[in-house]
C-alpha cells in the first residue's frame, strides 16, 4: 500500500536583522532620514546573505513613534532611503517589521510586538513561509538576542551599536 500525504510547503531559513546599531549607525531615536548613515560592512554582509540564499528581514523597535518624534510616513521614508543605500552597494532587504510602541511613551501600550517579545519573527514567518527553526537574529542589544531565542532561532550580537559596550 502506498501512503498517502499532503506534502508540507517549503519553508525557508531568514536572517531577522535589528536596525538601529546593527546596520545603520544608532542614533539616539533616527526620525531624520538625514541622519541615516550605514555602518561600514553591514551592507556587504547582507549581500552575502542574500548570495547565500537567506530570506533577510529587518526586526525593529520604534519607539521614537510613541514618542512623537517619527510618524509612520517618516519611518516609511527612512525605510527607502535605507532600502536605497542597501542596493547602491548590491544589498536586498526582503521586509521590515517594526513596533511603533512603547510603554512609557504615547498611548502608553504594552503591546505584544516589542521585542524581546517572538512576535514580529512570528508573524514574519507566517507571513513568508519561513522556517525558525533554521533561522538567525542579528542584533546589538540583548533584547534582539532574547527575540531570536523566544521565537526558536538562533541569536548573535554584533560588536557595534550598543553591543560595543557589551565586555
Amino acid at each position: 500500500r502506498r501512503a498517502l500525504y499532503k506534502r508540507q510547503p517549503m519553508s525557508q531559513p531568514a536572517v531577522f536583522i535589528d536596525r538601529d546599531g546593527t546596520i545603520n549607525v544608532n542614533v539616539h531615536h533616527l526620525h531624520r532620514v538625514e541622519d541615516l548613515q550605514l555602518i561600514p560592512g553591514a551592507a556587504e554582509a547582507i549581500a552575502k546573505l542574500n548570495t547565500a540564499g537567506y530570506f533577510v528581514i529587518i526586526i525593529t523597535n520604534q519607539s521614537a513613534i510613541a514618542r512623537g518624534l517619527l510618524t509612520e510616513e517618516g519611518l516609511a521614508e527612512i525605510h527607502t532611503e535605507l532600502e536605497r543605500l542597501l542596493a547602491s552597494q548590491n544589498a536586498t532587504i526582503n521586509a521590515i517589521y517594526h513596533c511603533p510602541h512603547h510603554p512609557d511613551y504615547g498611548d502608553k501600550i504594552t503591546c505584544a510586538c516589542r521585542k524581546p517579545s517572538p512576535t514580529m519573527l512570528q508573524q514574519a514567518a507566517a507571513d513568508h513561509t519561513l522556517d525558525l527553526s533554521r533561522s538567525f537574529m542579528i542584533g546589538d542589544n540583548y533584547s534582539d538576542l532574547q527575540a531570536g531565542w523566544n521565537a526558536g532561532c538562533q541569536s548573535a550580537l554584533v560588536r557595534t551599536g550598543y553591543g560595543e559596550q557589551v565586555i
